[in-house]
């Protein structure tokens, strides 16, 4: 009896080191899924995957080890849907007006191809338009929230133009500005800037600024933060940060990565790329905090989609340091791409396969996983594959 209950109060004692990590997988659909019967179809589809999803997270070695957990890890057994197609559906049925109109001046053929066009294509436009994107990301940010005071972290999976959701939210919600540098940055006077050294605040998010919370300042369509131009609203709006960090912002520490798939991402935000697009600056910092908060960043193409682009060349932490112009300070994220995925589909259907070859779609996310990690924290690994890299730029 006295060793038995020696047994029990160690495992009392030892209780919060096998921890099982609770972990929800929020599932965000793409475009030309507004209707009921393409709903159901996305939905269906999720409901498909997420056991053959979840058992592979599950029983990975290595995805265990991530989480630093000896209890492992437990993905939550019901998958989160976070449906936004309803939303474009009136402006969709307008642009379908419109079509209807030009059918009686235009060719079959033409008809027929803005018909698939604005199929297609409306609600991957619709909804990166910022007045519509808003909205779709503060509802997110309550699922996420929800997740969280259930004890649970997050992962969000962005399937097609679900993927420039969960760019903007990682853009958006995630905690990387530092109040005080972003002033400095700003080239604020000297008063205010002891005014706000004065009064530190805790790290903040694009959104938190926003004229809906502390009304600090707003982001143009060029890319800049304006302020406030009133100075003692801006001042007074600034003590009330942290309050609205809370409101506006991810919670802190829950949002473990975001896995996008069927990604025509570049295609769309291809505007990233120009140097001159003052918004490149919080990207990089961004980017940094991903690095310095563990988070990943995962895309997984099948290779015969034709609107699954590569997101970017997979780089070292040496390299990205280096286009950041910026130091990361122990590295613990990943950013990785993996377009190359045999789904052994025709090009035609690739794009909407990855429901039906969940096995395959499934076994390509973990893996992705895996070598993500390797190729940033293995240097055996990464020599290996740099070198492979080497004699390919040869040939």
């Amino acid at each position: 009896m006295k060793k038995i209950l020696i047994v029990f109060l160690c495992l009392l004692f030892f209780a919060p080191a096998f921890a099982v990590n609770d972990v929800s997988f929020i599932y965000i659909n793409g475009s030309n899924n507004n209707d009921e019967k393409m709903k159901n179809w996305y939905e269906e589809g999720v409901r498909k995957l997420h056991p053959v999803l979840r058992k592979k997270f599950e029983k990975n070695s290595a995805i265990k080890k991530y989480y630093s957990s000896l209890g492992g890890l437990n993905v939550e057994a019901e998958p989160v849907i976070f449906f936004w197609g309803d939303k474009s559906e009136k402006d969709l049925a307008f642009v379908k007006s419109q079509l209807d109109v030009s059918k009686a001046i235009s060719s079959t053929g033409a008809y027929i191809a803005r018909s698939l066009i604005a199929q297609y294509m409306h609600d991957a436009i619709w909804v990166q338009k910022s007045h519509n994107m808003v909205p779709i990301l503060e509802e997110l940010n309550t699922y996420v929230k929800e997740q969280s005071a259930e004890g649970n972290d997050v992962i969000l999976y962005g399937y097609s133009a679900g993927t420039f959701i969960t760019y903007e939210y990682l853009f958006n919600k995630l905690r990387y500005i530092n109040p005080e540098k972003l002033f400095e940055s700003l080239k604020m006077d000297d008063e205010f800037l002891a005014y706000v050294r004065e009064n530190p605040k805790k790290n903040t998010c694009i959104s938190a600024l926003s004229y809906s919370y502390a009304g600090i300042g707003t982001v143009s369509e060029t890319g800049q933060i304006i302020l406030n131009q009133d100075r003692e609203k801006l001042k007074a709006n600034y003590l009330k940060l942290d309050e609205q960090t809370e409101l506006a912002c991810a919670p802190d520490n829950r949002l473990k990565g975001i896995v996008n798939f069927a990604s025509p991402l570049v295609l769309f935000y291809s505007d990233l790329a120009d140097s001159e697009y003052e918004l490149n600056y919080y990207n990089k910092l961004m980017t940094k905090y991903i690095f310095e908060n563990g988070i990943f960043w995962i895309t997984v193409n099948f290779r015969e989609d034709p609107l699954g682009f590569p997101t970017s060349r997979n780089l070292t932490v040496n390299e990205i340091q280096d286009r950041l112009d910026m130091q990361i300070e122990n590295p613990s994220g990943v950013i990785y791409d993996d377009s190359s995925v045999w789904s052994k589909r025709l090009f035609a259907f690739a794009h909407t396969s990855y429901w039906s070859a969940r096995g395959t779609f499934s076994k390509a996310v973990v893996k992705s996983f895996i070598n993500g990690y390797k190729f940033q924290y293995d240097p055996k690994y990464q020599a290996k594959i740099l070198k492979r890299k080497g004699k390919k730029a040869e040939l």
